[in-house]
């Protein structure tokens, strides 16, 4: 995990962002949730919508955006975030990111940079402070691959990594 310099000093953001399709809500996917709850105070969820997961073309089904809400609300629940958080609709790449001011840092993975340093230049040009990026490495599971959910959904792993033919260990 990168951290910056704030952050490694012990204080707190006030509100952070991360977004996702977050179907399957695998260990991975949780990992990312947590890590925005230990830093800041306020996390942001942006869920992408049915329609934009019809434009990402994924390469498997994907629940509905109100299955999805719910599983990410039962995990917060569980943790007692709840109260911290706003999942919102997401329709786009950027969610409420190139225009809301109020955001301090955008949480990602390794494999999601680039999306966040393309926020960051288009929050410059109109404006507003680039967002803190923190990222959180990947989760792999027990073949050394990262956790995603075409993996789980192709039947090669299970939410928590565990690979399920052993052909593919």
């Amino acid at each position: 995990m990168v951290l910056h310099r704030q952050l490694e000093q012990g204080k707190m953001l006030r509100t952070v962002v991360v977004g996702g399709t977050f179907d399957c809500l695998h260990v991975g996917h949780q990992k990312l949730l947590s890590m925005a709850f230990q830093i800041s105070k306020r996390v942001l969820i942006g869920l992408t919508t049915d329609e934009f997961v019809k434009k990402l073309h994924k390469p498997h089904k994907t629940g509905s955006y109100k299955l999805r809400e719910r599983r990410i609300m039962d995990f917060l629940k569980r943790r007692s975030l709840l109260s911290r958080s706003v999942i919102m609709p997401i329709n786009n790449l950027f969610g409420i990111t190139a225009e809301e001011k109020d955001i301090d840092g955008i949480i990602v993975s390794r494999r999601t940079i680039p999306r966040a340093r393309l926020i960051n230049r288009v929050r410059k040009r109109r404006g507003l402070k680039p967002l803190q990026i923190i990222t959180v490495d990947m989760v792999l599971a027990e073949d050394g691959k990262p956790i995603s959910t075409t993996r789980i959904c192709w039947g090669k792993i299970d939410g928590k990594g565990r690979v399920k033919d052993l052909a593919f260990k």
